[in-house]
């Protein structure tokens, strides 16, 4: 990626491929550049998602990422960047929806809701497991709390975790060796010490 002007609208210089840009010469590189591919980013996205619905938004979310990416450093070539965009996008998506809040599942038999398991017996200990861990991730310092919880529940990389807690990944892999040390102990009924609780 070199520092090479492309000629824009009315033949004026607004590109410098790789480089930072202003408001204005970053609009117009938009347009010229971004907009053109509408037809292609959405064709991608009908294909990536099942409720036509979230087409438009998810669009216009890969369109800001890519113009605040843009304002940093112009990405050249567009194409393979917006693509690429939009796919992490769908897949951050896909990600958070397969979530479930422990919280949620903990809350069920305030709900009193029938379901479809097995029988009672197994339900209440499910029920007492989901307490258990619960406990045990309120015992948890914040940091190993919110590393585990990325990992393990959002399913995030080490890097991915580092990048946003604003931590390195060697920081973030004593979060999850001290969380899930701490856990398994609590789980097993043994406190940190070893002694039975």
């Amino acid at each position: 990626m070199g520092g090479r002007a492309e000629s824009g609208c009315n033949g004026a210089d607004f590109v410098k491929v790789g480089l930072a840009m202003s408001a204005p010469n970053t609009n117009a590189w938009f347009l010229h550049e971004v907009l053109p591919l509408e037809a292609t980013l959405t064709t991608f996205l009908r294909r990536s998602v099942r409720e036509p619905a979230a087409v438009a938004d998810l669009r216009q979310e890969v369109y800001v990422r890519v113009y605040e990416a843009a304002l940093r450093k112009i990405p050249h070539p567009v194409r393979p960047f917006l693509l690429a965009t939009a796919r992490n996008l769908v897949i951050d998506r896909a990600r958070r929806n397969q979530v479930v809040s422990i919280e949620a599942v903990v809350d069920l038999d305030e709900l009193e809701i029938a379901t479809d398991e097995p029988g009672p017996e197994r339900s209440v200990v499910a029920r007492q497991e989901l307490r258990r861990l619960q406990a045990a991730l309120d015992r948890l310092p914040p940091r190993c709390r919110e590393a585990l919880t990325l990992r393990k529940v959002e399913g995030l990389q080490r890097k991915e975790i580092a990048q946003r807690m604003g931590v390195s990944e060697p920081t973030v892999a004593k979060h999850l060796a001290a969380g899930m040390y701490v856990l398994a102990e609590f789980l097993s009924g043994e406190d940190v010490t070893g002694s039975k609780s």
